[in-house]
């Protein structure tokens, strides 16, 4: 198993660490536009071997996709990331461009692989994937459904004084502040609905905690998140990797799907070796079919800035 990471930044380079350190791949290939940094970046990690006891072979390239070549699935983290203030949707200019000569540029070299976008704004990134390569749809995954449920358990946990182990959730719709579905009403602790333990307005303030999660960071850190980033991500190429069939939700294609069509959105998706085997429809309230819908006009509303 080859795994290709574009962007050696903090969020690629956490990508590369947590995928070395669960063993599953052969190797991991770093690529950078910045010289010597992504060469730097897998030396560094290729250090921690001994000391975190993997195997993965970590190497680095700077703009060289001819080191990528036959890459079982390739990780797009490139763009800039947004500073206190930005939402992603203000990153859409100069990270389409980006996105879109990454892919072309992957394909060249890897026509068969499974392409995870984690660039943002990432539903709208991920949509472009799509129209710009032609790719069957099943091939194309956006990350932020998994990362915004990592954020959702974790203020569930808060709220509930619980283990994180304990507790279950999932967030849907767009990968931006305004437009996540956190599915309150779905989330349990040990398979007990968390209404039984926690208050309506212990359960909004998880809600709006989840939906802010992203800026929440950004404005402590002064740039965007990258060890949850990370994480989420290498738990999807696991995932595909070694065929889990395990469900996350991921921004993809629908086709009538929620009744939405010609968008890439959070949804509830099983990933196996074949990348999104399939889109699982669940039943949802009155209320969240309709912020669902909310959540899918503002991405609509973004795409329509893409020049594709």
């Amino acid at each position: 198993m080859k795994v290709t990471v574009v962007g050696a930044g903090a969020v690629g380079a956490s990508c590369a660490e947590y995928i070395a350190m669960k063993n599953f791949a052969s190797e991991v290939v770093l690529l950078d536009i910045k010289e010597g940094y992504a060469e730097g970046k897998a030396m560094d990690l290729m250090q921690t071997a001994s000391l975190n006891g993997f195997d993965t072979k970590i190497t680095g390239s700077t703009n060289d996709y001819s080191k990528t070549a036959n890459s079982d699935v390739v990780v797009i983290t490139s763009g800039i990331p947004r500073k206190p203030g930005m939402t992603r949707e203000e990153l859409i200019g100069i990270n389409a461009g980006i996105v879109k000569a990454v892919a072309t540029n992957l394909l060249e070299h890897s026509p068969n692989t499974i392409i995870i976008v984690v660039s943002n704004p990432m539903d709208t990134m991920t949509y472009l994937v799509h129209k710009s390569t032609g790719l069957p749809k099943n091939r194309i995954i956006g990350m932020g459904g998994a990362l915004d449920s990592a954020r959702f358990k974790y203020r569930l946990a808060e709220a509930l004084g619980a283990p994180i182990s304990d507790v279950d959730g999932m967030v849907i719709g767009g990968h931006s502040d305004v437009g996540m579905v956190p599915l309150i009403g779905h989330a349990t602790r040990n398979s007990v609905k968390v209404s039984e333990f926690l208050s309506d307005e212990q359960m909004s303030w998880v809600v709006e905690e989840t939906k802010v999660g992203g800026a929440t960071l950004t404005k402590l850190l002064g740039t965007s998140a990258w060890y949850a980033p990370g994480a989420a991500v290498s738990s999807m190429v696991q995932a595909i990797a070694c065929d889990q069939k395990k469900m996350f939700p991921c921004s993809t294609m629908l086709d009538g799907e929620y009744g939405l069509s010609d968008i890439c959105i959070g949804a509830p998706v099983i990933l196996g070796k074949d990348g999104i085997e399939k889109i699982v429809e669940i039943e949802l309230s009155d209320a969240e079919k309709a912020k669902m819908q909310e959540s899918a006009e503002g991405v609509k509303k973004t795409n329509a800035l893409l020049q594709v």
